[in-house]
């Protein structure tokens, strides 16, 4: 449970955790225009993987439930490239875990991939049917400006392709490209889109994060980091900060009395059922 915060910004870590005391925000509104990270409500709620404890992850039917029930305003999903240079939506450099298949994701081509079927978790709630995993653009083309997205580039070899894919569709400003790789965020910030980079809790004890404000957009950061990398990251000069991978009331609240500024998370829907709770000195500043 988290008592303090340090009094260094303290006004402002306050002024985050008021906005996120009910919850997620609820749907964006979608106008002329394609939606873009500018719509966002200070503290957004992502979808990881459409949401895979609610979900099948990375499935077109879960990330079309996620976006219908608007618990979430952007949506995750992860991305490899086929042997033709193809990019599909999924996690795992392998079949096995998510599929009744088995073999490398890369080995295939568009063609086999249409015969590819993901195999739901038995213990999702609700009654899900197997489907084939879709194509990046195929997902594009069904949520493209419509909601924010958020798309883990798993293989650095497809960051180009991608980079045209969204650029085709005017999306520059509506989808962040996520990577572990510093490297690989500097590319893509020289693409043109918008950088997500993502760091484990190991990592972020000798990060020195503010070494990346010039290029990148959004620090994704370990909820299970210790208090001190987590502030340090807030600390960074990079504007948002959004904590991973969130899956109970008590782990958001941590963050967002910590300072992060966005929750990612796995089960949007539980969360959005309990209103956030910030104990200790930011509790006494709003008035709690």
């Amino acid at each position: 449970m988290v008592t303090s915060v340090a009094s260094t910004g303290l006004a402002a870590v306050a002024s985050v955790v008021a906005l996120a005391l009910a919850g997620p925000a609820g749907p964006l509104e979608w106008g002329d225009g394609p939606l873009t990270v500018d719509s966002l409500p200070r503290v957004p709620y992502v979808a990881h993987r459409g949401g895979a404890r609610e979900v099948p992850e990375n499935s077109m039917s879960g990330l079309m439930a996620a976006f219908r029930r608007g618990t979430a305003q952007v949506l995750d999903f992860d991305t490899r490239v086929l042997r033709d240079g193809t990019p599909v939506v999924f996690h795992d450099a392998t079949l096995n875990r998510t599929t009744f298949l088995g073999g490398e994701v890369r080995g295939l081509d568009a063609g086999e991939w249409r015969g590819v079927r993901l195999r739901p978790r038995d213990r999702l709630p609700g009654s899900w049917r197997s489907e084939r995993p879709p194509t990046v653009a195929e997902v594009l083309d069904r949520f493209g400006g419509r909601t924010v997205l958020m798309l883990e580039a798993k293989d650095p070899r497809g960051v180009e392709r991608l980079a045209a894919l969204i650029r085709a569709r005017g999306l520059t400003r509506s989808v962040f490209v996520n990577t572990n790789d510093p490297g690989v965020a500097r590319r893509v910030h020289r693409l043109g889109l918008l950088t997500q980079l993502w760091r484990s809790a190991r990592q972020m004890r000798t990060d020195r994060p503010e070494r990346w404000r010039s290029y990148v957009d959004l620090l994704d950061v370990d909820v299970k980091a210790r208090d001190a990398d987590l502030r340090r990251a807030v600390r960074s000069g990079i504007p948002r900060v959004w904590a991973h991978t969130v899956v109970t009331p008590s782990q958001r609240d941590r963050a967002l009395a910590l300072g992060c500024n966005g929750i990612i998370t796995d089960a949007p829907g539980r969360l959005a059922r309990h209103p956030a709770r910030v104990p200790g000195r930011v509790s006494a500043v709003l008035g709690r």
